[in-house]
């Protein structure tokens, strides 16, 4: 998936986040597809977040009217309340700003292009990051950087892709022209093991976070039982006796 409007920066509009919301809908629901991968057109920008000159001011002025059945308004949104329990990538190339921020932190791995910058711009302009990032940043990398990024906002509180990627935020940092393929060999990677053991270890992941440790275990059992109880796990272990290449059917 690319947020395809370079000239403003993949700003998110209400075009750009129903493309991208039908889009996350589409990977979702599609048994065909294992792994998605997003990023933005251009070398310029991954995206600068939501278009300040037009969607964020109606936001100000309570006139975001209520989602329509096929799409929510902000895709960061969605990505905070959407199941997607399919492993989603992100290649960065360029500017990772406030919404774009929060989009990234939904995302499970993450490749920048070596001029790629991140920040949280929201309080800059006496905004709030209401799409998750307030919440999952912290438990993404330190607390530090974190309140770094959250509280100073623009310019000054801006992180370069190597300080990304020491602090863990993006799993790797490549030249621009090596991004998507890298970004590509990830997701080949994840798309030839067996979905269903992708989908619940995700799930498993995300629902456990925050978690009393004996309903946490639970809950991890509940997951792994249902994989090791599949037709997938059987093919698995057949194809791995006889030396060959699993073929699972997801089920």
């Amino acid at each position: 998936m690319t947020m395809n409007k370079p000239e403003a920066l993949n700003a998110m509009d209400d075009e750009l986040n129903e493309g991208l919301t039908n889009g996350f809908m589409e990977i979702r629901d599609n048994p065909d597809i294992y792994v998605g991968i997003i990023t933005g057109a251009g070398d310029k920008s991954f995206s600068s977040g939501g278009n300040l000159k037009t969607f964020i001011p109606r936001a100000t002025e309570k006139q975001v009217p209520p989602p329509k059945p096929r799409w929510g308004n902000r895709v960061v949104t969605v990505l905070k309340e959407f199941d997607l329990w399919k492993p989603m990538v992100a290649a960065v190339n360029g500017f990772c700003i406030a919404g774009g921020m929060e989009l990234l932190c939904g995302t499970d791995i993450r490749v920048a292009a070596e001029h790629a910058t991140f920040a949280v711009a929201e309080v800059r302009w006496g905004l709030f990051p209401g799409g998750g990032t307030s919440v999952r940043l912290p438990r993404q990398i330190p607390y530090a950087p974190a309140m770094e990024l959250l509280l100073v906002g623009g310019s000054g509180g801006r992180m370069t892709a190597q300080e990304a990627y020491n602090f863990g935020l993006v799993n790797k940092v490549t030249s621009l022209k090596d991004l998507m393929p890298t970004a590509m060999n990830y997701a080949e990677r994840m798309a030839a093991n067996g979905p269903l053991s992708l989908q619940a270890i995700k799930r498993a992941v995300i629902m456990t976070q925050g978690v009393p440790t004996e309903q946490a275990y639970y809950i991890e059992t509940q997951h792994s039982k249902m994989c090791f109880e599949s037709d997938d796990a059987k093919e698995g272990l057949k194809a791995f006796a006889e030396k060959r290449k699993a073929n699972f059917k997801g089920r």
